[in-house]
């Protein structure tokens, strides 16, 4: 595909998130964001418990986040919503207004294994900066994976960051079983808190 194709495919997709975005209620001081939520078992939870919060997530697979709306609607949740999109797209998408201050949850996100997938991975120092500018201080990023390479790549370059504290104490915030979770012989998580 040449490359005005994409560039022009991207901006109608980054377009239309923002007017999803604008669509949606003002959101109240607290908001947290997952990104790659699954079937919304976590967030879903997560929503139920923190009533009060504005809870967004996204995801790339349509039939996922169909699910995901099932469960909320059964539960009668109106503080969580859920957007087909991928991360980047979203950064960009986000009105000036709407930035996020409790948590960024990325759980079980594709480990992308073969060295020559590795630029797919989600934790890179480009990402973490864009991160950055879209959650103010305080904000934490909690990061949870059962692949044991990408975990410890993941770690360092957030550690490395200029926006971002990993603290080695810090109690994860929230925990529910995802489909994903359930599947993994165990896992390895991380808390960083954004600073400024």
């Amino acid at each position: 595909m040449p490359i005005e194709d994409a560039e022009r495919i991207q901006h109608e997709r980054v377009a239309a998130l923002q007017a999803t975005l604008a669509a949606l209620p003002a959101p109240p001081a607290a908001r947290t964001l997952e990104i790659g939520c699954g079937h919304g078992h976590f967030l879903t939870a997560y929503a139920e418990a923190h009533p009060d919060e504005f809870c967004l997530a996204i995801d790339i697979i349509g039939e996922r986040l169909e699910r995901a709306a099932r469960k909320t609607t059964r539960a009668g949740l109106t503080n969580v919503h859920w957007l087909h999109a991928n991360a980047n797209d979203l950064l960009s998408a986000l009105p000036a207004d709407l930035h996020f201050n409790r948590h960024v949850f990325i759980l079980f996100p594709d480990p992308w294994p073969k060295r020559r997938h590795w630029k797919n991975r989600l934790i890179q120092t480009p990402f973490l900066s864009t991160l950055a500018a879209v959650c103010e201080p305080g904000t934490r990023l909690c990061f949870r994976t059962d692949y044991a390479p990408y975990f410890a790549v993941a770690l360092a370059t957030t550690r490395e960051h200029p926006d971002w504290t990993v603290e080695p104490t810090a109690l994860w915030p929230f925990e529910q079983r995802t489909v994903f979770e359930a599947r993994a012989d165990s896992h390895q998580s991380f808390v960083a808190v954004r600073h400024g």
